[in-house]
């Protein structure tokens, strides 16, 4: 558009003499220009990509997408909204209140920040929600791992209840009835088999089959610095792993949701009525830490960070500490050679019969360890060569976490870390190519 313009410009004014042409066509031009969209992270601006990123009031301090509530309670006035969201959809908003005479400050307003759940702010706010849909772990959090969550009513709204997890993964048209709007607010930790990302594909794919515009609330992702790891083979995808991404993907759930959109990704080439507020003050080199356990068994930041590199362990005889208070932080298993270092899990919260309950595993304690950039294969190499019996190593569900079988067939043929990283090279420039025109930050 810029340089069509300056050309149409330099064209006209050769021809063009007067002083009061010059300025009509600098004018017209300037008019032109200034319509142009700037968003960055929008693949095109055409009506069948319906996508639009609404960005939040520019500011030095930092907010989540659910925090710049001015950039969408607009949207929601006055339309029956439905919201997937879950323990993590934490608001922050500034209250004011009155100091008290004190010297030079007489009832001077203040401000201090307060914390609320989105839900219970939206209808503080007087938004008319008619239903709360829950993935995985449910609305408040508490369930295990793939533990099935049954359908009810908020104990503390009454709203109505529907969960995404379990057979009823998408919502069926009678469960959309009456909705006017979705609001999407979960906070995703940039892994491919964490379940959010798939929760939302299935989201969006209901929302494009049943005409309703969906609103995502971007949060940033703990771990957006790595891109990481096998790209899914399609013939292995599951809901652990839907789409041909690498296991770490370093991007927002906003900007995963643009991707699902613009590489048509949604069944029979849908595409969903989409808009995106944007976090404020953030970018991708920020650190980030969590309000909110994003699931019961990642209690801390090093339990994200660790999480995309350890949860490789589930499709293995080794326990990833569930069943203890440091859960993705260690590793272990009795099959593994006695130590320094054992535990023993225990049922407890996030885990009612854990891996190996009650036995006492041996293996490596994390915790202390600095923060890792990338994929780290390095405790899963040394745990096969390790093992007493390599036969009984691997499950089924290994292949459902790489994506693929390659990664299991290396580690048997003892390739060495690099030697199996290079494999990844090509697939990893791809990747970063592809996703390149939806990052927004």
């Amino acid at each position: 558009m810029i340089q069509i313009i300056t050309i149409s410009l330099k064209k006209i004014t050769i021809y063009s003499k007067t002083k009061l042409q010059y300025f009509i066509i600098v004018a017209f031009s300037l008019l032109i220009f200034s319509c142009k969209p700037t968003q960055k992270g929008i693949r095109n601006s055409t009506s069948t990509n319906k996508t639009v990123v609404i960005n939040s009031e520019k500011s030095t301090r930092f907010s989540t997408g659910a925090d710049n509530y001015k950039s969408y309670f607009s949207l929601l006035d006055n339309k029956k909204v439905g919201v997937i969201t879950n323990q993590t959809g934490v608001v922050l908003y500034d209250s004011i209140y009155m100091l008290p005479d004190s010297g030079s400050i007489s009832h001077a307003e203040g401000f201090e920040t307060k914390r609320i759940h989105l839900v219970d702010y939206l209808l503080k706010n007087k938004i008319n929600i008619q239903k709360i849909y829950a993935p995985e772990h449910g609305f408040r959090g508490t369930a295990d791992a793939g533990e099935h969550v049954i359908d009810g009513k908020d104990v503390k709204t009454g709203v109505p209840i529907i969960s995404l997890y379990g057979e009823n993964r998408k919502p069926k048209p009678e469960q959309l009835e009456g909705i006017d709007v979705l609001v999407f607010d979960l906070q995703d930790v940039g892994a491919r088999f964490y379940t959010y990302i798939s929760t939302l594909h299935y989201i969006m794919e209901a929302c494009a089959e049943n005409n309703i515009p969906l609103l995502v609330l971007d949060r940033p992702n703990p771990n957006i610095s790595i891109v990481d790891g096998p790209i899914l083979e399609k013939q292995y995808s599951s809901f652990v792993g839907m789409h041909t991404i690498p296991l770490l993907h370093g991007m927002t759930i906003g900007e995963y949701a643009q991707m699902i959109n613009g590489e048509n990704w949604l069944k029979d080439g849908l595409r969903c009525d989409l808009k995106i507020i944007t976090c404020a003050g953030y970018n991708r080199d920020m650190k980030y830490s969590l309000l909110e356990k994003p699931s019961p068994n990642l209690p801390n930041d090093q339990a994200i960070n660790l999480y995309p590199s350890l949860c490789l362990f589930e499709g293995t005889n080794v326990s990833v500490g569930r069943g203890t208070e440091k859960q993705f932080q260690i590793y272990g298993s009795p099959y593994l050679p006695k130590g320094d270092f054992g535990f023993t899990p225990i049922p407890n919260f996030g885990a009612k019969d854990p891996v190996y309950n009650g036995v006492e595993c041996y293996g490596e304690d994390l915790t202390s360890i600095p923060k890792i950039d990338k994929l780290e294969l390095k405790w899963l190499l040394k745990a096969y060569n390790e093992t007493s019996d390599k036969t009984k190593f691997f499950n089924a569900f290994f292949t459902k976490l790489a994506g693929t079988k390659k990664l299991q067939n290396q580690i048997e043929r003892e390739l060495t870390e690099d030697e199996i990283r290079a494999t990844w090279k090509s697939g990893l420039h791809d990747f970063k190519k592809m996703r390149k025109p939806y990052l927004i930050y």
